[in-house]
Formats: C-alpha cells, structure tokens, sequence
C-alpha cells in the first residue's frame, strides 16, 4: 500500500475497510437483523434507543416503519431486515432503534447534489435503523477483516463492507453509504 493510500485512509476514520487497509483496527458494534447477526462502525452510530411511538408515513416502502421525534427533530426509521431484503421485522422486548448517522457519496450525476466539503460527500443522514437486539461493541484487530464471498451471504454482497470474526463467528459489516444510499431510498419512496 502506497503512503498516499495510509493517509487516506487513516484520514477516513469512519470507513472500518480503510482502517484496516491502513494497519488499524476499529470498533464494532454487533446486532441482530433476523436470523442474521450484523455489524456498523461504531463511529457511525449516534445512540441506541428502545422502540417508541413511530408515525407511520403513507406512501412509503415496506422497509419504511415511519419517522420518530428524537430530542425535537424527525427521524426517519428503516426496518433493517426489510432493507436487507427479509421479512419485515417483528417487534419484541429486545428489539431496538439504532440512530447512525452517515455521509452520502457524492454522485457525479448531473441532478446530484454537489458535495458540501474536501471529503467528496455530500450532505449528512441521520437515520434509526429497527434491529432485533444490540450484542456488544468490540474491537476489530488489523488483519481481521475479509472480503465479502460471492456466495453463501443472505444479504446482498453489495451492502457489505466485508467480513469480520467475532467470538469464532464471521459477521458481515454493513456498508451503510450503501445501505442507506439517498438516491435509492429517494427513488424507492418515489416508486410507491
């Protein structure tokens, strides 16, 4: 890896792929999605709250439960299992709202909006993702991270970061950027 490469990626504290390419290791925080166990930066998660009182929106996709008041402002919650491409999620004492906060890639389309700093993002999301429980944060050591296999995966290989070991278990990193993508989560809610 060339020396430019470890600068950016050391710059990119929230990219766990990055970290490692850069020789170092993140933080993690492990969660149930269905049958499935999961994990995002811990970098980009805000809080973790109980599931409250949502207002549903008319007009939206499945995987839209509604949008929450947190602290005054409008959330918008995803049912992570839905977004996956499962069933929707059923609600149950463990289940739990993850607010992450990530920055939208830039697109380079003409109707895109152009990006607001040096990083090449554009604006930033504040989203509560439904998950079934929250585990545990752990950390993730350089060398422990492995790309994504062609098969084998019930979630689309496209919403991966790659695959980290926890606990004699190999768990998939969400790649939230792409997740959580607005351009397709604009043209989703617009198809309803």
């Amino acid at each position: 890896m060339t020396t430019q490469a470890i600068h950016a990626a050391a710059k990119s504290a929230a990219n766990p792929v990055l970290q490692r390419e850069a020789g170092l290791g993140c933080s993690l925080l492990r969660m149930a999605v269905g049958s499935d166990a999961v994990a995002v930066a811990i970098d980009d998660v805000r809080e973790i709250l109980e599931v409250g009182r949502l207002t549903a929106l008319p007009r939206t996709p499945g995987f839209v439960r509604g949008v929450m008041n947190l602290r005054g402002a409008v959330v918008p919650v995803i049912d992570l299992m839905a977004r996956l491409g499962q069933a929707p999620a059923q609600i149950g004492r463990r289940s739990c709202v993850v607010v992450v906060e990530t920055a939208s890639p830039a697109d380079d389309d003409a109707g895109a909006p152009e990006a607001d700093d040096d990083t090449g993002h554009g604006e930033t999301l504040v989203v509560g993702l439904l998950v079934d429980a929250v585990y545990e944060v752990f950390d993730a050591p350089p060398g422990e991270f492995e790309p994504v296999p062609p098969l084998g995966t019930s979630i689309d290989a496209s919403f991966l970061l790659g695959m980290s070991r926890v606990r004699n278990e190999v768990i998939g990193v969400l790649a939230l950027d792409r997740v959580l993508a607005q351009h397709e989560l604009t043209a989703l809610i617009g198809n309803s």
